[in-house]
């Protein structure tokens, strides 16, 4: 594999999905970075926007018009909701794209008008984008030219319950999906939201009712079963900088028991590099992915009768982004899957 070089650009690399990027790529021994932009702060080097990153050899940020594609086989597009589908639509045949925004995920034209106000820019190559959740998908994904990454919050509850609705061993209806964030779900931005004052020695409910990963969520899970799904979601934002924890309340089918439920995990997941179940009854962290491509998850049995509640935790910046799209450029170019990802979670 040594000699496999990709030229890879990121637009949008001054957000913290960028930033992840490089920081991931930079252990990548197949990958160079060619081309970085960042509209705002075109005309800077990298490091002098991170300068954690600093060491790292890389091209000056430019415009996107500035851009020459000739220069890249891949890009990550790690650009605002709403700006990537013409950006996308514009480019070259043989540049393949791994798109971070929430821009080509619905796969309803209605839908995304719904749920983001406008019509999308890009309905005929939307017809061509295969979904990038990679445990899922990665077959399609090995013949895609443009892959639509997952939201981060759609990732870990897609994971547990699509091979148990596969499997007939919950119930379609009444899920409840209670989901907690680090504040860089947000974006970096300045909002009055992520404010420290505003986010220190507290939580609270945001998007309650109506997230926009509702959607997303509730279109995976019809894939998995074969029928609409409507889910109760409700996202949290938590005082600390990354990570995502799911609290999943499922019914089971009759007959079906918790250690059904771990069973049938535990045989999806078995040679998944990144996706760990816990022993039936231990439930994950977030700090115990932090930094890393992992998503965990635990299984335990309900008070309730005939209930089971699944927790899973990943890291929002890597498995929820930048990571899982480092892992679908892995998988669309023939490359170790595991590539620039074997990165043990930091801890504490």
């Amino acid at each position: 594999m040594s000699d496999v070089r990709v030229k890879v650009g990121i637009l949008g690399a001054s957000g913290y999905t960028g930033a992840e990027l490089v920081r991931i790529l930079a252990h990548h021994e197949a990958s160079d970075i060619t081309l970085l932009t960042a509209d705002r702060r075109a005309g800077r080097p990298f490091g002098e926007v991170f300068p954690h990153l600093a060491h790292i050899k890389l091209p000056t940020m430019i415009s996107i018009a500035e851009a020459d594609w000739s220069t890249v086989d891949l890009i990550f597009c790690a650009l605002p909701h709403g700006t990537t589908q013409e950006v996308i639509a514009g480019l070259p045949d043989h540049v393949k794209v791994v798109d971070l925004s929430a821009d080509f995920r619905l796969f309803d034209p209605e839908t995304y008008k719904e749920w983001y106000g406008a019509e999308h820019a890009a309905q005929d190559l939307q017809k061509e984008v295969v979904y990038g959740l990679t445990e899922l998908h990665r077959e399609k994904i090995k013949k895609a030219r443009v892959v639509a990454n997952p939201g981060c919050y759609p990732t870990p509850v897609q994971l547990a319950l699509t091979p148990l609705l596969e499997g007939k061993l919950v119930h379609a209806e009444d899920i409840i999906i209670d989901a907690k964030s680090g504040v860089t779900g947000a974006g970096r931005s300045p909002k009055e939201m992520t404010l420290y004052a505003e986010v220190t020695e507290g939580i609270h409910a945001y998007g309650t009712g109506g997230h926009r990963h509702a959607p997303e969520i509730e279109q995976g899970l019809a894939w998995a079963c074969g029928s609409d799904v409507v889910v109760n979601f409700s996202p949290h934002l938590m005082p600390m900088s990354r990570g995502i924890l799911e609290s999943i309340y499922v019914k089971m089918t009759d007959g079906t028991t918790a250690e059904d439920i771990q069973a049938a995990l535990e045989k999806r997941f078995a040679d998944e590099p990144f996706v760990r179940v816990l022993p039936f009854g231990v439930t994950p962290q977030t700090r115990h992915v932090r930094g890393s491509n992992y998503v965990l998850m635990g299984v335990v049995k309900d008070r309730v009768p005939g209930r089971v509640i699944i927790v899973a935790v990943e890291d929002n910046l890597v498995k929820g982004a930048s990571g899982q799209a480092v892992q679908n450029m892995n998988v669309m170019l023939d490359l170790p899957e595991t590539m620039g990802l074997e990165i043990e979670p930091l801890f504490p």
